[in-house]
Parts: structure tokens; C-alpha cells; sequence
């Protein structure tokens, strides 16, 4: 198994927390993982670009038109990311008008249950319902549920449920 992905967003969307969860099901899974942050991290509302890279490879920097995936949290980045994705990759967009990729109105969703930082997790059960991902939903619960504080957990796990929903 190898795949390459890339998650974007700004600050605060949850983008250290997304990579760190598809990483993890990566390594429950017994599986070489490598992931760099790329991009803004100080400051919250800056461009911010993590890759992932599942299998054996020797950096995990991820070259133009290298991508199996890409998953945004952030549609203006769109723009400045889609080049990192293959032809024929997978790209999941939080976004709430049609347009390129699969779309779902995470924030939106994210909001209706109280708390917009989820729409990573929605963003992410939209990955896994698309079976874009290497990992299905069980091993991401897995993951939620080694990674997420104690008093986040339900609200995260139900959040990405909420991604894996028709």
C-alpha cells in the first residue's frame, strides 16, 4: 500500500489534528508513514499545507502532480494546491457550492453541531465514505479515539460520523 495526500487549510481549521489522525490509522495498521507540515502553522489564518505519505518513501514532501488525495478545508486554496494532486486523484473540498471534487459543507455542519473546528472530522468521513483514503472508518475511529482529548471525543467521533453520512 502506498498513497500520497495532502491536506490544506488555514490555521485553526484542525489541520495538524486531521494529518495527525490519518497518520495514526496508518500505524495501528502496521503501515510507514511520513508527514511534514509545509506551511504557516504560527499563525492562526495563514495558509497551511501538511502531507502525508503512506508506504516506503524516503521524504515526505510531496511533488506536483504527485497526490492520491487531496483534502481541503479550505476552498480558496484550491487554487494554490490542486497542482500537488494527480489527474486522476481524489480531492474532497469544504465547500458549500457545486465545483471540481467532492464537496460537503463541512463548516456548515461543523456549526449546526456547535463547534466549526469539526469539519475536519466531517471533511474525513467524506474521504472514507468516497473510499479515498487507504484506511476505512473503523480504523479512523481508532485513531479519533487515541488521539482526541477525553472531552472532545464524543463530539469528534460524531462529527466524523457525520462525514460518513449520505
Amino acid at each position: 500500500m502506498k498513497q500520497q495526500i495532502i491536506v490544506s487549510g488555514i490555521g485553526g481549521q484542525g489541520v495538524l489534528f486531521l494529518t495527525r489522525v490519518i497518520a495514526q490509522a496508518a500505524v495501528d495498521q502496521g503501515l510507514p508513514v511520513l508527514t511534514a507540515e509545509t506551511h504557516g502553522m504560527a499563525q492562526r489564518g495563514g495558509t497551511v499545507l501538511s502531507t502525508i505519505k503512506v508506504g516506503s518513501y524516503h521524504s515526505p514532501l510531496i511533488r506536483t502532480g504527485q497526490a492520491d488525495v487531496g483534502l481541503l478545508l479550505w476552498e480558496d486554496n484550491l487554487a494554490v494546491h490542486r497542482s500537488l494532486l494527480k489527474p486522476e486523484g481524489h480531492l474532497l473540498i469544504n465547500a458549500d457550492e457545486e465545483g471540481e471534487g467532492a464537496r460537503i459543507d463541512a463548516s456548515g455542519l461543523a456549526r449546526e453541531m456547535g463547534n466549526p473546528v469539526l469539519s475536519n472530522l466531517i471533511l474525513l468521513g467524506l474521504a472514507v465514505r468516497r473510499q479515498a483514503l487507504f484506511c476505512d472508518a473503523v480504523q479512523c475511529e481508532k485513531a479519533v479515539r487515541t488521539l482526541a482529548p477525553e472531552r472532545f471525543l464524543d463530539q469528534n467521533l460524531a462529527a466524523f460520523r457525520r462525514g460518513l453520512e449520505d
